[in-house]
């Protein structure tokens, strides 16, 4: 039995050390840093492939998991399925292969929706403020750093690579891509 951690926050820039404080036997952690709303979690996806029979999956709360009720049924059956306890630690929860409470299946659905209307409220407040702002005149897309080329193109002559020259730069990998293929064309 391996006792695993799954760890999600919504941003790079937000802090993991809240989940699972207390939890002090975890031997290995996956951490995604990432919208609980979108399909595309690396970290969930590696941590369903290493989880094997027996294993044990730390969560810190339901919406931490998913933020989405299907979502989340179809990820605490896929859990049972392969034979895996996983824990709630915040709402004190456990969902165990061949176990059937109906209550706590029932509280599961009942916080999984809870967890997906927030969502929604979330963007729906986050769609009204953008509208006010852009009436106002005071909203405008973010929009990309601007890198000197000269500089990023001098990293990569060093011998950098295109992550460490973006990590050094304070951009995006694919700002260096784009600058490398730019001075390519020419």
């Amino acid at each position: 039995m391996t006792a695993i951690a799954y760890i999600r926050v919504s941003s790079v820039d937000q802090n993991t050390d809240r989940q699972l404080d207390g939890v002090e036997r975890i031997e290995k952690t996956f951490t995604d840093k990432c919208s609980g709303g979108t399909a595309n979690r690396p970290a969930l996806t590696q941590l369903i492939d290493y989880m094997r029979e027996g294993d044990v999956v730390y969560v810190h709360s339901i919406d931490r998991l998913a933020r989405n009720l299907q979502d989340l049924l179809v990820l605490v059956d896929k859990f049972r399925a392969k034979g895996v306890t996983l824990r709630f630690h915040k709402e004190a929860m456990d969902f165990s292969p061949g176990q059937s409470d109906k209550m706590q299946d029932l509280m599961l659905s009942v916080m999984g929706a809870v967890a997906q209307f927030e969502k929604a409220l979330i963007n729906e407040r986050q769609r009204e403020g953008i509208a006010k702002a852009k009436a106002a005149g005071k909203y405008s897309k973010p929009r990309s750093k601007q890198v000197d080329a000269e500089e990023a193109l001098g990293l990569l002559a060093q011998g950098l690579s295109q992550p460490d020259v973006a990590e050094k730069l304070g951009c995006s990998t694919k700002t260096i891509q784009r600058i490398k293929k730019a001075s390519e064309a020419v």
